[in-house]
């Protein structure tokens, strides 16, 4: 125990300096997952820390029952560096079972549950899992794919109850580290998905709110948030997106570090979700782009909810598009609604509050960037603005994707001697000092040379009153490379009709970017996390293209 008046200096990176009497004493700072919630178990045992349904846990009683899950799993001989998947939806077993293996210094990965089997295969073999915790519904799944290196299987279910029961509720795990890994899977749009590497310091300082996000000062120490919770009410965030995704883990995980209470829902439906706000009162709600955002506002416009409760709606990682950000300013006008942009492989690299949203504007989010994110040029120079180039963050970057080091090269990259992850986002460089997103590069259409963004398109014709949701996508062409072309779900029993919709695209985007072709479809496909389905669009596309689909005049 240091002397009183003793002075604390936090450095960057994780060590801190004391000084006394002319002495030093050198403080190791974790900025470690698990320390973080050890932090506002301390701090708060008597709160709700998450709830889902008519049950809750609070801070002790979370904490106790993910030192017994911790504890069991190291009696099964498992502990530092081990990679533990959760194949779980959104439960307060899914939150335990994430609290557990971090206490272990262990490793979560997250498992996608539409998986089918040959995809379960490749994850577990590519993420070389030795133990798996999964819902008790996918038990025959896990039968038929489990490998031999898999030597502990734990079921949220049946003899959930036995196994926690099994394990010590003691806190007896040692020191950790602000260098133990966070694993994220990331599927993307295409392709098997990947896995990418992060320190634990370095992700709690992108997404676990290490860095302040609206004004992009660093945390000063591991306790901060704690401390920051102890001093403010105690907030209620509504987690909408799967667990197994970064946007609901790190809303999750950021609140907790707070001293502030989770709910998670087991399923995504929009009434649901008023329920739960009115009966939880909610205050935040964290959720990814328009699959959620519109059901959501328009049940409340259809009912009578209340939402009185709330102060703030949070999207990021999917577009938020403007004629659903129009729908909360006109419906809901004393809370704060907030865009934000970045991925898995930087973290959090922007945020935009909506304040207005102009009618003809179909761009992606237009945000303040966060500290060190920049664009680059074709050149590898920082763009100028107005200039068109990728999303770039650094300071505190990931180690790379996980046993794939042409993908880590290609990822990392050096900018006037700053290191930056650059994960393939479009962006362009504002006047202002503003960057506005403009899409992923592996969905960017080329058409005759020209560059197309899907999100922008979409939102023009999502801003159409008939239109409920639209993909765009690009098709082979043997004139212009490319075509642009859109899948469209209308509004039910609501007919649009195709010169119409042209019209109103062509009133918000250049000629070349109108769909040259449009099916309009009774569903559009998302994944679990609301993001496009663009395999899913080209898939239809293809096996479309040659019958069906009505063509427009497009130029």
């Amino acid at each position: 125990m240091l002397d009183k008046g003793v002075h604390l200096v936090f450095l960057p990176g994780s060590q801190g300096l004391a000084r006394n009497d002319n002495r030093f004493y050198f403080l190791w700072m974790a900025a470690n997952i698990a320390d973080l919630f050890e932090h506002a178990v301390d701090a708060f045992p008597d709160r709700v820390a998450v709830a889902c349904g008519e049950r809750e846990l609070t801070y002790a009683q979370l904490e106790d029952a993910a030192n017994r899950l911790a504890h069991f799993l190291r009696d099964h001989g498992l502990g530092k560096g081990d990679h533990i998947g959760l194949y779980a939806g959104n439960s307060i077993e899914a939150v335990v079972s994430m609290i557990a293996v971090y206490k272990l210094r262990a490793v979560v990965v997250n498992v996608n549950y539409r998986y089918v089997e040959n995809e379960l295969q490749y994850l577990f073999a590519d993420a070389e899992l030795k133990a798996l915790v999964h819902d008790d519904r996918f038990a025959d799944k896990v039968a038929k794919v489990r490998p031999p290196e898999m030597h502990t299987v734990v079921t949220i279910g049946d003899g959930w109850e036995e196994t926690l029961a099994a394990g010590d509720p003691g806190r007896d795990f040692g020191e950790r580290s602000g260098d133990d890994i966070y694993l994220l899977y990331t599927g993307g749009t295409t392709g098997y998905p990947k896995g990418v590497i992060w320190r634990h310091e370095d992700v709690w300082r992108v997404l676990g709110g290490g860095i302040d996000f609206m004004s992009g000062v660093p945390l000063e120490d591991e306790w901060a948030q704690t401390r920051r919770g102890a001093e403010m009410p105690q907030m209620t965030r509504l987690c909408l997106a799967p667990l197994i995704h970064g946007n609901a883990q790190w809303a999750a995980l950021m609140a907790l570090f707070a001293g502030d209470t989770v709910v998670v829902l087991p399923h995504f439906d929009a009434a649901e979700v008023w329920r739960v706000i009115e009966a939880r009162k909610v205050n935040v709600v964290v959720l990814i782009g328009d699959a959620m955002a519109r059901p959501i506002i328009e049940e409340y416009l259809s009912g009578s909810h209340d939402g009185t409760s709330l102060v703030a709606v949070s999207s990021s990682a999917a577009l938020f598009s403007p004629s659903v950000k129009r729908q909360y300013l006109d419906a809901l006008p004393n809370i704060m609604v907030t865009d934000a942009i970045g991925s898995s492989e930087t973290g959090f690299a922007g945020i935009g509050i909506v304040a207005d949203v102009e009618g003809g504007a179909v761009d992606g989010p237009r945000v303040m960037p966060g500290p060190n994110t920049i664009v680059i040029d074709e050149y590898g120079k920082k763009a100028p603005p107005g200039v068109v180039g990728r999303l770039a963050r650094g300071g505190h970057v990931p180690l790379g994707y996980y046993k794939d080091p042409v993908k880590t090269a290609a990822l990392l990259t050096e900018v006037e001697g700053i290191r930056y992850a650059m994960p393939g986002d479009f962006a362009r460089l504002e006047e202002d000092g503003t960057i506005t997103l403009l899409g992923r590069g592996n969905t960017c259409i080329n058409t005759a040379g020209e560059k197309v963004f899907p999100e922008e398109v979409e939102g023009a014709l999502k801003a159409h009153p008939g239109v409920f949701d639209a993909l765009v996508i690009g098709a082979p062409d043997d004139l212009l490379g490319q075509r642009v072309v859109a899948l469209v779900q209308t509004r039910s029993g609501v007919r649009v009709e195709l010169g119409d919709l042209e019209s109103h695209v062509r009133r918000k985007v250049a000629g070349y970017k109108v769909p040259r072709k449009v099916w309009f479809v009774d569903h559009i496909a998302r994944t679990i996390s609301g993001k496009a389905d663009y395999r899913w669009a080209h898939e239809y596309a293809r096996a479309h293209d040659s019958a069906a689909g009505e063509a427009t005049s497009a130029d």
